[in-house]
């Protein structure tokens, strides 16, 4: 684990993630830069029928939309740790991927690949 400063790319990511989570009033918010640099982000979906994690949304989001594969996710939360389920979506298309956990300020206090920790 590392919470060293994020790139310029890496912080546009945790503030769309921050800012899903803002709009929605939700537990977390998510974001996801696919290898063409496209972004999409996604909130915590809590519906009857429906659970996804913020993280989980934001990667069936880049999928609907044809990435091949992932570079970088955040997730903004009060959480202590990123969830399994969370991770493992993640990893499904890029184990590699830069994972970075961010409090609810924004601030990166975790970074880590999707990879077994």
């Amino acid at each position: 684990m590392s919470t060293a400063e994020p790139s310029d790319e890496d912080a546009k990511i945790v503030t769309l993630a921050r800012s899903a989570r803002a709009r929605t009033g939700a537990a977390e918010g998510a974001a996801v830069r696919d290898t063409d640099g496209r972004t999409y982000a996604a909130a915590t979906v809590a519906l009857p029928s429906l659970g996804l994690t913020a993280l989980q949304a934001a990667v069936a989001a880049a999928v609907s939309s044809g990435a091949p594969a992932l570079e970088a996710a955040a997730v903004v939360t009060a959480a202590d740790a990123l969830d399994d389920a969370s991770l493992a979506a993640v990893r499904d298309l890029a184990p590699g991927a830069v994972v970075l956990r961010a409090d609810p300020a924004g601030a990166v206090v975790e970074s880590r690949t999707a990879g077994p920790a």
